[in-house]
């Protein structure tokens, strides 16, 4: 049942509560927030990075290895282990940290009255007393008591379980919101009760605690990819194991050999840099205005290879201006407050209006608040904000249906010295079919024939001029709220205003079309309307590239997944059509980006491969549905989202290709050895400090690479494409193969000149941990040579690299570290041959690539 007790628009609004006494409230009842139980300690992150089975055995091996009386190496070992703990422990600790103030800016807002304003805060601040203004679609952020509310419908499931909505009143037993639940339809102000675990959401917060770091797609690949890994590696330490006991060498130091190479060689970090890989990237993001609520969305940004987006504010400035007004048959192109008996018009657009004002303010752009369609009307007939207070309060709004998208109408009974009349506004069609007479001349007549056509035509020539179409009608006998009140109405009107395209958004659509992407719009407007604004953005060329969703409903299933691939602008469409249009392309194998903003919208957003929803415009249901938040509700933010993604897949390739690579050259050194009989190359203690000074910061390094100049100029990969697509398994078992060849060579070459075993393992140690690191730089490119790559232009990786240098250096030079890892200082000459064997492969490689890239 619709209330009397709503005022015009909310302009008497309650002054509610200053900010200071605000802020003294929320020192006394704490944050409006629940618990969150799932919080991971420090303490948790830095024991977590010893639940791995490995690190155990290397550990227990290492204390067998001290009571035999190795006790020098057995400490370093240890102490080697607990700075990969360390490290670890660092790079998750940021990264839960960066995910959890994600998380603060994926929290519910809500729009709360403080000092007379309407200003919309993060959920969490509010207090017991704050005034807060509730419309369809917002989750209420508090238990609260409804003080005015119109057509108030409440989703009360998540805490009753019961899926029909509950009527609400300002006066009765039924007046209570709780937090938590969504309002369905229609609009109110509460005022907050209790707030965080007061609330009844607090009483069974477990309900609440479910925000989760979904497990990336990716991260379970390359989780049974390390499993693989783990079993072939494990073999082949202990075939090493094995050969080297019945050669003749000590089984205490064969067992923590294999194990220490079995520790160097299985990528265990290579699932946890994946996931910090993305949480840089969605920290990336925000800086461009996405808002990533889900981290599996990077991933499938990336394949994104159509992006259905909204038009007004989305692909347009959001900045509606009255350009034409349709009355008494005429077309006014200015001066609409002084149109020759327009006074009832002006009635229609100001009444029946669901804009706020702040009259305190004398600016009239900045006392209005809402909706830029709203305001547009506003500003057409008022320059200044007292004319405007003046006008307002000559009538007061007692009844209202709000508007919805399906019966794209709204409708108004104002009550002035004149007595009671209705006022309605909405889309021309709508409202022309449900008027019985047109106000010419101050009198009534009826509405059909020539006069209806000229009606209708005035409508499709503005529409074609990309302006959008608003009617007013209105009723001032049988006002029966119960009955057919927007039925046999007196047509009065057309304003018809524009939403200029934004300049970004032509580039950005470029870009799209450069990266075969498809960009379709989805408008509520007329189709010639949709049709001129999407020509202007070269969304579409022709006219028959244009569907309504009437032409829709007229489609049967198949009928559109036929004709789908050929149309671009969806005009005049409800959200259920945004539903069907999704199921269609992704029916189609698309992977589709749908954005949204409205309630009814979610549906569309959830079933969409990316859901996106609007951060200004949107509501909370939408924002909880979707798997990104454009900050700005720019189209071209979901580009540059788009690109992000494509690069940080593309470093996640990067650092899999380098990992993968350099374990493989460890383990084959080892075999190759094992197999040639030869001495082993490497010690224990130096197979993990390879580990350390390579593993580790290169290849997080590697994980905040630039994208690649045309990273927009390929086609979107597959969904379900392998991460080592396109010959990237070749490169790393290639690469792999031959810096474990070109280690064991430098070894043998050290032998074939005579030089003491100790400075052949120097050698060797110096040959792959210079081969590895001349190899993180190849890996920043698939197609380029390191003559083509910019070292400078990933700053962050020279830092790495520089640093894992002067590790090297300092365990050759100092000599307390060279005793610990039992390694010689080597003169120009031994340094020539580290340089030629870890550098000649890439140097070949990339002169192979140079001289391919240029013929």
């Amino acid at each position: 049942m619709l209330k009397e007790n709503m005022n015009n628009g909310y302009t008497s609004v309650n002054v509610g509560l200053t900010r200071e006494e605000a802020e003294k409230r929320l020192k006394s009842y704490g944050y409006n927030l629940i618990e969150n139980k799932k919080k991971v300690s420090p303490l948790k992150i830095f024991l977590s990075q010893f639940k791995d089975l490995i690190i155990w055995v290397l550990i227990g091996a290492t204390i067998i290895s001290g009571l035999m009386g190795d006790k020098a190496d057995a400490i370093t070992i240890l102490i080697i282990v607990f700075m990969n703990a360390i490290l670890g422990f660092i790079q998750e600790y940021r990264t839960e940290r960066s995910l959890e103030a994600l998380k603060e800016l994926a929290a519910p807002t809500c729009k709360v009255v403080r000092s007379g304003k309407i200003t919309v805060i993060n959920a969490e601040y509010l207090v017991p007393g704050d005034i807060v203004v509730l419309e369809t679609g917002d989750r209420v952020p508090a238990d609260s008591v409804v003080i005015e509310e119109s057509n108030l419908l409440v989703d009360e499931s998540l805490l009753t379980g019961e899926s029909l909505g509950v009527q609400k009143s300002a006066s009765g037993k039924n007046n209570n919101l709780y937090m938590g639940t969504n309002i369905l339809t229609g609009k109110a102000k509460v005022r907050v009760t209790l707030t965080g675990m007061d609330t009844e959401m607090g009483k069974i917060a477990n309900m609440l605690d479910n925000i989760e770091v979904e497990k990336s797609p990716l991260r379970e690949k390359l989780d049974n990819i390390g499993k693989v890994l783990i079993v072939l590696c494990l073999a082949i330490c202990v075939i090493v194991t094995v050969l080297g006991v019945m050669r003749g060498q000590d089984l205490g130091e064969m067992f923590l050999l294999g194990v220490s190479l079995a520790v160097a060689a299985i990528p265990e970090g290579l699932t946890a840099i994946v996931t910090i890989a993305l949480a840089l990237g969605v920290s990336r993001m925000l800086k461009r205005n996405a808002l990533v609520r889900k981290l599996p969305a990077v991933e499938t940004l990336g394949c994104t290879s159509i992006i259905c987006s909204d038009k007004t504010g989305t692909l347009t400035q959001n900045d509606m201006t009255v350009k034409a007004v349709y009355f008494g048959g005429k077309l006014y192109k200015d001066g609409f407050d002084k149109i020759p008996q327009g006074e009832i018009l002006k009635k229609a657009f100001v009444y029946c209006n669901d804009c706020n004002y702040d009259f305190k303010e004398k600016s009239l752009k900045k006392a209005l608040l809402g909706d830029p369609t709203e305001t547009a009307l506003l500003k057409a007939y008022f320059k200044d904000t007292r004319s405007l207070q003046e006008f307002v309060n000559n009538e007061k709004r007692i009844y209202d249906i709000p508007f919805d998208s399906d019966r794209k109408m709204m409708s108004v009974i104002s009550r002035g010295g004149n007595g009671d009349v209705c006022y309605v506004k909405g889309a021309p069609e709508r409202i022309i079919n449900r008027c019985n007479y047109i106000l010419l001349n101050g009198e009534k007549v009826p509405f059909q024939g020539a006069i209806k056509e000229r009606v209708l035509k005035a409508v499709e020539d503005m529409s074609f001029q990309a302006l959008r179409c608003i009617a007013a009608a209105y009723k001032d006998k049988e006002l029966d709220k119960r009955g057919n009140l927007e039925e046999s109405l007196t047509f009065l009107g057309v304003a018809g205003m524009i939403d200029p395209p934004r300049k970004e958004a032509k580039d950005a659509i470029f870009k799209c079309h450069t990266a075969g992407i498809k960009v379709v719009m989805i408008t509520g407007d007329h189709k010639n309307t949709a049709f001129a604004i999407g020509k202007e953005l070269e969304i579409c060329k022709d006219m028959k590239q244009v569907v309504t969703g009437e032409d829709l409903d007229r489609l049967n299933d198949e009928e559109l997944t036929n004709k789908i691939e050929q149309l671009r602008i969806f005009a005049r469409v409800s959200p259920k059509h945004k539903l069907r249009i999704v199921k269609c392309f992704k029916k189609l194998g698309y992977i589709v980006s749908m954005t949204g903003d409205g309630v009814n919208d979610a549906p569309a957003v959830k079933e969409a491969d990316i859901g996106v929803s609007m951060g200004i415009s949107g509501t909370d249901v939408t924002k909880e549905a979707s798997s990104m938040i454009l900050l700005d509700d720019n189209f071209s933010t979901i580009v540059s989202a788009v690109e992000e993604g494509r690069t940080i897949y593309d470093n996640i390739r990067k650092f899999i290709r380098y990992l993968l690579s350099c374990n493989l050259g460890e383990v084959l050194t080892m075999f190759l050895a094992t197999i040639l009989s030869l001495k082993t190359p490497l010690l224990p203690i130096q197979i993990l400090f390879i580990n350390l000074a390579t593993d580790g910061l290169p290849a997080i390094a590697l994980g905040i690479d630039p994208g690649s100049d045309d990273i927009m100029y390929k086609k979107p990969r597959a969904k379900n494409e392998s991460v080592f697509a396109h010959g990237l398994k070749d490169k790393i078992l290639l690469r792999g193969s031959l810096i474990g060849i070109c280690t064991v060579l430098s070894f043998l070459v050290g032998g074939y000149y005579g030089m003491s075993l100790e400075t052949c393992r120097t050698i060797a140690l110096g040959t792959l941990v210079m081969s590895q690191l001349l190899h993180v730089f190849e890996c920043r490119s698939e197609s380029k040579s390191l003559f083509e790559i910019n070292p400078f232009t990933n700053v962050a990786l020279l830092g790495a690299v520089t640093i894992s240098v002067l590790m090297l250096v300092s365990v050759i030079y100092v000599p307390f570290l060279s005793e610990v890892f039992h390694t010689v200082a080597l003169n120009f000459g031994q340094w020539m041959i580290v340089l030629f064997f870890s550098g000649i492969i890439a140097f070949i490689n990339s002169v192979y690539m140079f001289i391919s890239r240029k013929h």
